[in-house]
């Protein structure tokens, strides 16, 4: 039983919802998002609520019950207030530079490192601050990991790309005699 398919989902006002066969599409004051949720959940649209129920008892159908009820709570609050992740880039001569839809990263390496920002995904570049905003929740949380694993803070100086409400556990370098 999913505790989280069992609350159903509350539409707010300004937000619709429409469902053409197994797609669902939310629009919303900050855009539209669809999703194809074709399973064995079913999913209803009424009003203002919308309510899940699994097709059949099988294991599948219990996983995605509150899966599918986890995308759509997401996909609603998207459309309403966008995501934001923000990212700190620490270490003497670390930076980004932003160049049209790409960002390009030095990083210590021999060489940059280019990376291509999503259609979907604003990027804002203050000094060393990346703040990373879309609708989808989705794009905005693989890209900024994608951004991190570039180059993962280390724990004895907390060099590297790491989240703003990450905290990282300082190691002691080694003891002089």
């Amino acid at each position: 039983m999913s505790r989280i398919g069992k609350k159903g989902v509350t539409i707010p006002t300004g937000t619709t919802v429409t469902q053409n066969g197994t797609e669902i599409t939310v629009k919303g004051p900050l855009g539209e998002l669809t999703r194809d949720f074709s399973g064995p959940v079913e999913i209803k649209v009424e009003g203002n609520t919308m309510a899940f129920t699994p097709k059949n008892n099988s294991k599948e159908a219990r996983a995605l019950w509150g899966t599918y009820a986890s995308h759509l709570v997401n996909m609603v609050a998207g459309v309403n207030t966008a995501f934001v992740k923000k990212l700190i880039i620490e270490g003497v001569g670390y930076k980004v530079d932003p160049q049209g839809s790409v960002l390009v990263f030095s990083l210590g390496f021999s060489h940059k490192v280019p990376m291509n920002v999503p259609a979907d995904v604003k990027v804002l570049v203050e000094k060393n601050n990346i703040t990373l905003s879309s609708i989808n929740k989705e794009s905005v949380g693989q890209f900024a990991a994608q951004i991190r694993a570039k180059k993962k803070p280390e724990p004895y100086k907390g060099k590297g790309i790491r989240y703003s409400t990450e905290v990282i556990r300082r190691k002691q370098g080694k003891k002089s005699a």
